[in-house]
């Protein structure tokens, strides 16, 4: 099976992506595949997790990047190489150009996580920063390889990249023979249209499920107009998946092949990012989350064997912090109360000790003693607690009225 092919858009074959797996035999791990007995329960069919996180640079873009530089001339090889990137690709350029003796350079947006620019120095890359979103930085790049004559490796909107990226649909089908959907994020699309290559010509009757970040979903409008629509200002915590616009060769298999295109919430992307953090023991970044969440929003869509595609881990620790508070606080795991109370001695003493009884930790409190409102010897106290779910905010918030607090925010 193959996607139409026109001038512009040559076809992807099987025998492309299974060309490519040769070529990434001792470059690329074959990553894990691990269970989730939450998702299996919330979804009620087996999930199992396609651990790329777990790749050599703690992504799936070596596997494109890889295949593309591979396939240059000696003449191009020796010009160098080019690339932008948020980072993971950034990463797949530098180490693959490294291994095939390549000189690299890579532009990165002005915002890119620091351990995520350090890392593509480390491999061997020239980082340089520019713009502020992934669109400016490839625009950057594309300036540089005509100026310099450097071949450009683009992310997601080559059919090397693609066949290269398409490999991971043929570990799944080997690793789940039995998956009847596979779950995977979508920015420019280059991983989706690659696995759906290798998938729907092995087994047409599996339903691939591309996600986006809600506040960077491109393919829902393009899938709607039938060609590539950009977007004026994607906005979004999953910086991997934070394209403005669908790359022309991705979109043209995906939207002949992958059966849907879901979104998702930045609560949901980190709930799905706590959740792999708590329950799989497993690092993501918010973009690989991505398929974690959709399962998380709407369990009951999904058939099952599902297959969720973990597609990198690289997240900055100062992000990850943000995130886990963010992905507690919409799981119900934290809860703000204002209290107002007689201003005496002893009084935030008592308080505390109703909240020890009640079980709940304070992460931070907060007098306020100005408020015109206020009585004379009343003060309001801002609470900030760690709970244990939903449930437990509400025995919570009870107990405090129980023992005569009033609750006013």
């Amino acid at each position: 099976m193959m996607f139409r092919a026109t001038a512009r858009h040559p076809a992807l074959i099987l025998d492309d992506v299974r060309g490519a797996r040769k070529m990434l035999s001792g470059v690329a791990r074959v990553t894990a595949l691990e269970g989730s007995r939450h998702l299996t329960e919330l979804v009620g069919a087996p999930v199992h997790l396609k651990c790329e996180n777990l790749q050599r640079t703690g992504s799936f873009k070596l596997r494109g990047a890889y295949v593309r530089i591979s396939g240059l001339s000696p003449v191009e090889r020796a010009a160098g190489v080019v690339a932008a990137s948020a980072g993971n690709h950034a990463q797949g350029v530098a180490l693959a150009s490294s291994l095939l003796g390549v000189r690299s350079t890579v532009f990165m947006p002005v915002g890119a996580p620091l351990p995520k620019v350090a890392a593509t120095q480390e491999y061997g890359a020239e980082v340089r920063l520019h713009g502020q979103v992934v669109d400016e930085t490839l625009a950057a790049a594309q300036e540089y390889a005509e100026r310099t004559g450097a071949v450009f490796i683009h992310p997601f909107d080559h059919p090397d990249i693609i066949a290269g990226q398409g490999t991971v649909g043929l570990e799944i089908l080997e690793q789940c023979p039995e998956v009847r959907t596979i779950v995977v994020g979508i920015g420019g699309g280059g991983l989706a249209a690659g696995i759906a290559v290798a998938v729907k010509a092995l087994r047409p009757d599996i339903r691939i499920v591309g996600v986006q970040a809600e506040g960077a979903a491109a393919y829902p409008p393009s899938l709607a107009a039938g060609h590539p629509v950009s977007l004026d200002n994607p906005v979004t915590m999953a910086d991997g998946i934070k394209v403005g616009r669908p790359g022309d060769v991705p979109f043209a298999v995906i939207e002949e092949l992958v059966d849907e295109v879901r979104t998702v919430t930045e609560n949901e992307l980190s709930s799905a990012l706590l959740l792999c953090l708590e329950r799989a023991k497993l690092v993501v970044e918010p973009a690989g989350a991505s398929p974690v969440a959709a399962l998380l929003s709407d369990p009951d869509a999904f058939r099952g064997p599902v297959v969720a595609v973990l597609s990198g881990g690289n997240v900055d620790p100062l992000l990850m912090q943000r995130v886990l508070r963010h992905g507690m606080s919409a799981a119900g795991r934290y809860l703000s109360l204002r209290l107002r109370l007689t201003d005496r001695p002893g009084a935030l003493a008592t308080l505390l000790a109703a909240l020890t009884v009640a079980d709940a930790n304070v992460l931070d409190i907060g007098h306020v003693r100005t408020d015109p409102r206020l009585g004379l010897t009343e003060v309001e106290v801002d609470l900030h607690l760690e709970t244990k779910g939903p449930r437990h905010c509400e025995e919570v918030e009870a107990a405090l009225r129980a023992e005569g607090y009033r609750v006013i925010g």
